[in-house]
């Protein structure tokens, strides 16, 4: 691969993200540290200025990392944490004290390190430049060093062995459930996807396993015997002993190192999510020394845990979520969330979905629990399925009658809610999944819009009597507000967990920020109104960082 150019001194932060985007996307396979272990040896090994909790798995391990952070912070930690795929912003992979870094950190921390990622560059380390996963894993190693943080809470990208993040040694490995995801990249079978995730088993350490097939299992009690790793298992060392759903989330009992730790409240839906709580709780308390930490602490960090894109509302009237489950293992778990969180009556899928996943496997899930089904593709980049593919695919399952196409996305949403709302029986329901570009894209358009209703209801509140004691100042969208920092420009927008599937291109704002992006605003009999958008839309031609590749 050539030497690629290093943006100017004063590059804005859309053409630092453009720069970093045209690079090796993780989509494509780099299996080497090589370049990740010259770059950060240069920098100084700043991996190695603190405890490392690292994180990996087939589904969950993102949810997972962010409730452990959010324990260890809630004891006083100073806390990093290393994520991806990233929803809407490539900042948000890059979090510190619980807060993602800004645009214009993320731009310092790319120019203080750009010298040393040219310097790699030019030895062509196994024929290929630095890809953009491991320039942005350094980003966030350096930054970590620099906060500086008590405990880096370190997701993989992809696999594990030669996945950038293993650069460092984790003091914990947290292995979240292993299932068939990536085959063309990290093998056909449970066995060898679980040999590659092991590798994050370092000597010494304390793994944490989540329930594993028998096959997995046995990998990766065989890796912990081989360096010496202790081992904690989920139903013997740790588990959910008792869960009830609640309003916006679940009540928990879970088994902590000293016993029963009651009354947690967990503000996300579905078993899934337990489970990764309670190894998220095994996991902190493994860091502490197996202290236990106490209830009260527990419950503060788990209340605090937001995970955008997982079985997350974003509008209501009728009701939508999203949710990133980009394959089967993910599609069962977030199917059995919607139907016993909010049981809708119908339910109305929009779906799309990367060519390289298993979408007969994700679509033979859904077809179980959707009534109908709006198909849909990516905007962002040339790796989704088109939607005139995966309605053939979808009509073979679900029947022709029960599938629409649309190749749009705010015109597959607005046909989604046209479903819903004429439907007139029970509370319908509207679930955007398939693949983390998908909700992405749709987390743009819908929180965007959702931005501007609350506006909008502000702006007439004000106008209301101020003594008024019967206005309610928590309306029912409060629960909505997304603090998660926008990439007005070109933003990459996978995939997460999911990896990043692709990069998005945002539409630049305009007189009025909201008039293009909403789906559900009158259309004017104007086609034009949606040129610029369409043209914005369009794929850039680059491959885009990828879904969990190119570490």
């Amino acid at each position: 691969m050539s030497h690629t150019p290093t943006p100017s001194e004063d590059a804005s932060h859309a053409e630092i993200v453009a720069a970093l985007t045209s690079r090796w996307p993780e989509h494509r396979v780099a299996p080497s540290l090589g370049r990740i272990a010259a770059l950060t040896e240069l920098l100084g090994d700043p991996q190695r200025a603190y405890p490392v909790v690292h994180v990996t798995g087939t589904n969950g391990k993102g949810s997972t990392a962010a409730m452990i952070e959010g324990l260890l912070r809630a004891t006083g930690l100073r806390t990093g944490r290393f994520s991806s795929p990233h929803v809407t912003s490539v900042t948000e992979r890059i979090v510190i004290n619980g807060e993602p870094v800004s645009e214009a950190r993320f731009d310092e921390l790319f120019r203080e390190i750009a010298p040393y990622v040219d310097l790699v560059d030019t030895q062509q380390i196994d024929g290929v430049s630095m890809t953009f996963f491991e320039i942005v894993t350094a980003m966030a190693y350096a930054a970590f060093a620099d906060a500086p943080v008590d405990v880096a809470v370190i997701e993989v990208g992809l696999g594990g062995t030669w996945d950038a993040t293993n650069v460092a040694d984790g003091d914990v490995a947290v292995i979240t459930p292993i299932d068939l995801d990536h085959t063309h990249l990290l093998g056909s079978s449970i066995t060898e996807i679980a040999t590659e995730k092991a590798g994050i088993i370092k000597p010494g350490a304390l793994a944490v396993l989540a329930g594993q097939s028998a096959e997995a299992a046995q990998v990766l009690l065989e890796r912990a015997a081989e360096v010496g790793a202790l081992v904690q298992r989920e139903g013997i060392e740790f588990g959910v002993l008792d869960r009830v759903p609640a309003v916006g989330g679940q009540l928990l009992r879970l088994n902590g190192a000293e016993g029963p730790v009651d009354e947690v409240f967990l503000p996300l839906y579905g078993a899934h999510q337990a489970a990764n709580a309670a190894q998220a709780l095994a996991a902190a308390e493994a860091f502490l020394g197996m202290k236990a930490l106490a209830p009260d602490l527990v419950r503060e960090g788990f209340a605090g845990v937001t995970v955008p894109g997982r079985m997350e509302v974003v509008r209501r009237s009728p009701t939508v979520v999203l949710d990133a489950a980009h394959n089967p293992h993910g599609a069962r778990a977030a199917a059995a969330a919607v139907t016993e969180a909010f049981a809708f009556t119908p339910l109305i899928g929009v779906i799309a979905a990367m060519g390289d996943k298993d979408v007969r496997g994700m679509l033979e899930v859904w077809s179980e629990v959707m009534q109908q089904i709006v198909v849909t593709q990516v905007a962002s980049t040339s790796r989704g399925m088109p939607a005139d593919e995966l309605g053939e695919l979808a009509a073979g399952l679900f029947g022709a009658e029960r599938v629409t196409v649309a190749r749009r996305l705010d015109d597959a949403l607005e046909t989604a809610v046209t479903l819903a709302e004429a439907d007139g029986v029970g509370a319908a329901g509207v679930l955007v999944t398939g693949s983390v570009v998908l909700v992405g894209e749709a987390r743009t358009l819908l929180v965007r819009q959702q931005a501007a209703d609350d506006a909008v209801a502000a702006a007439a509140q004000d106008t209301a009597d101020p003594d008024d004691d019967w206005v309610d100042d928590e309306t029912e969208v409060a629960d909505l507000d997304d603090d998660t920092p926008v990439d007005e420009d070109l933003v990459d927008a996978d995939l997460t967990g999911v990896a990043v599937e692709g990069e998005t291109l945002t539409p630049e704002p305009d007189d009025d920020p909201f008039a293009d992006d909403d789906p559900f605003a009158d259309d004017p009999e104007d086609p034009s109104r949606y040129e610029e958008w369409d043209a914005d839309q369009q794929d850039p031609g680059s491959t885009g960082p990828g879904e969990g590749a190119g570490r």
